[in-house]
């Protein structure tokens, strides 16, 4: 029950994000949420959006190095501690969260964080286990 996520590498450089959008914007592309981490010479742009195969094709034709990764959605209750009723059995159970990043769920008052975990079954099973919403790619695209 994974979710895909497109990763970008974009230059660290004046405009170089706006092309980015212009294109997925041009392309019909709607992005869900995102995360930008750089370095001096260079960016990974992460996005979640409603169309992977477009975003990726009409990217990949101007020119940008594109992939996708598995990553998981999980539903987080808006409330102190919300959080760590994820974090937690994930951590008791020695899974390492390597990035996530949030954006707001319009359809409900909780938030939706992104994953991406370095054992995604076993991150699967203790959320299952744990009775933890997991959002799959198709509903995220509905949202």
């Amino acid at each position: 029950m994974c979710a895909e996520q497109i990763s970008v590498f974009i230059e660290n450089k004046e405009g170089r994000l706006a092309e980015v959008t212009a294109i997925l914007r041009d392309a019909n592309v709607n992005i869900r949420a995102l995360s930008l981490a750089d370095t001096t010479d260079f960016g990974v742009l992460r996005l979640i959006v409603n169309n992977n195969e477009g975003a990726k094709t009409a990217l990949k034709k101007e020119g940008f190095t594109v992939g996708i990764t598995k990553v998981i959605a999980v539903e987080v209750r808006d409330e102190p501690g919300g959080l760590n009723n994820i974090l937690d059995p994930l951590s008791e159970n020695e899974v390492n969260v390597e990035y996530m990043y949030a954006f707001a769920n319009p359809q409900c008052k909780n938030a939706i964080m992104i994953f991406r975990f370095d054992d995604h079954d076993k991150a699967l099973k203790i959320l299952a286990e744990q009775n933890i919403k997991v959002i799959n790619s198709q509903e995220i695209c509905n949202l």
